[in-house]
Formats: C-alpha cells, structure tokens, sequence
C-alpha cells in the first residue's frame, strides 16, 4: 500500500504557526521525520488559503524539497490559484507530483483539468459532485465516468488519476463504508488503468481516539483488497504502516477471513486479533458501531 503522509496540514497548531509565520524549519522536520517514517509521498495541506495562498504554496513546496527532494508531493488546497503557483515552481521527484483534488464538479474540474495536464501532474479524482456526497455506489460511478471523461479530454489517462470515493465517518455514515467497497470492485471496469486513493483517517473522524488505529487499519485491509493502491494517512501511526507494507500478515489474514464469513473462533484469538474481527464486522454493518465496541 502507497502512503500519503497528512501531517503536514495547516490544522496542525505547529505546522500551521510556521505557514503563517514563514518558518521554514517545523515545516522541514516535519518532512524529514515522515520520510523516516516510510511515507511514500507528502501531502501539503493549506486548508482554503483564500487570503495568501498563492504565494505561500510555492513557498512551502521549494521548503520541503530542499530536505526531501526525492518524494512527491500532494498540494491540497481549495484555492486553485495556489495550486497552479506551487506546480511552477516544483522540480521532479522520480514519480509525478499529484493535485489534491479535483471535485466532479464542472466548475471546478473545467478550470483544474487543464492545468494539471499543462504541469504533467496526477490528480486525485474526488467524488464529491454538485449535490455533495454520492448515496451509494452507482452514484459514486456515474460521477467517476463523467469526471474521468473530462479528464481524458483535457490530456490526462487514467494511468495519472487517482480515484478517491470518498470515506466517512463509522459513527455517523456507517452503511456508507459497504458502499465504498462495493464502488472499489467496481471501479476496474468503469476506469481501467485509474488508481485509487482515500482520506483513510476520516472513518475514525469522531471516534474516541484510542480507536482510531484499529478502525484506520481494518479499513485499509479491507479496500487494499478491493483494489485500493494507497491511503491518506497519519505517519505516527506505525502499526498501520507496518500493516501497509507487509510486515503484519496475520493481521491482513484476519481481516480477510472475517470479510468471507470465516472469522476464526475469538478462543484461538490474541486479544488484539479479536478485536480486528469486530472491527470488519462493525464496517460490515454486521454489528452496530458504538464507542464500547469492542468491549462487547
């Protein structure tokens, strides 16, 4: 699984102090410690940067490639103008660097589509259209077809877009996180050669906090199953990163087995195990999400 690190965020008191104040070095630490940390690409999150944006963006992207200059980055912000800025002044980082992201809404994506194509980079395909978040699955495709479309027609294959359906939160949109599985099988035929990606954290987005590892976590197994090739995610949470990158196979076992009906018996369990088959069933709707669930 490819990991985008989300830490870099303007919501973050430390880094978005450094934003405001142009303070090069928390911003510079930050980048170094999620490479340490296994971090395939980082993502630069400015928030809305209606005020400055267009020139703080190319100001953060020249101050995280002096120190990791060979890790692609994600610029995210609404602002398109700040957008357009950083890609200027990006220098080449083996893989191509990614906007984040592109609504299917014509107003946006008629402005963002040929701008991506001008500066060679990805782009993450949101499905977020004109009535917001998509019901189910069939909308989630028919919003993936018209955006991948445009994106075809302004010079942009399916090789360099990244599909994100969008996750949400376990304790308020549950049944919604069957319906994102079931959009990742489909996705294959709708746009072949596409990729996708999520904003994997926003499923334990109220949640008390000690369950966000494992709710983050399970979901990860069970789209990276369904085709999913890389997750938004936080850096200081190494036990997923050791799942992404193979290192806890029992864990993806488990998932798996629970996803088929199999779910070993919870005797012949560690508890931690255990607590992942909850979880697939909790994501399942097999069992109803509350904050003690996997004290039942």
């Amino acid at each position: 699984m490819i990991l985008f690190g989300e830490s870099l965020n303007v919501i973050s008191n430390v880094i978005g102090k450094a934003y405001k104040e142009r303070d090069a070095k928390p911003i510079q630490v930050e980048c170094l410690e999620q490479q340490k940390l296994g971090m395939d690409y980082i993502d630069i999150n400015l928030g809305p940067a209606k005020k400055d944006g267009h020139e703080l963006m190319p100001w953060v992207c020249e101050v995280v490639q002096e120190v990791v200059p060979d890790i692609p980055l994600l610029l995210d912000t609404s602002n398109i103008h700040a957008i357009e800025e950083g890609l200027k002044v990006l220098k080449p980082a083996g893989k191509p660097h990614v906007v984040n992201s592109i609504m299917a809404r014509p107003e946006r994506y008629e402005v963002m589509l040929p701008m991506a194509a001008k500066y060679d980079a990805d782009i993450v395909a949101l499905m977020w259209g004109p009535d917001g978040l998509p019901r189910d699955e069939n909308e989630r495709a028919a919003l993936a077809v018209e955006l991948l479309y445009a994106a075809n027609e302004a010079g942009i294959p399916n090789e360099k877009i990244w599909v994100d359906g969008i996750v949400t939160p376990v304790n308020i949109q549950q049944a919604q996180l069957v319906s994102l599985l079931d959009f990742q099988m489909m996705l294959e035929d709708i746009a072949p050669g596409s990729k996708s990606t999520c904003g994997l954290s926003n499923i334990s987005n109220g949640p008390p906090v000690e369950l966000r590892p494992i709710l983050n976590t399970t979901y990860m197994v069970m789209l990276e199953r369904y085709g999913m090739k890389a997750v938004i995610s936080d850096p200081l949470d190494t036990g997923l990163t050791d799942v992404a990158k193979g290192r806890r196979q029992d864990i993806v076992d488990v998932v798996h087995q629970t996803m088929d009906g199999n779910a070993p018996d919870s005797a012949s369990l560690t508890k931690e195990l255990g607590d992942y088959v909850k979880t697939v069933q909790v994501i399942m709707g097999e069992m109803l999400f509350s904050d003690s669930y996997l004290e039942i």
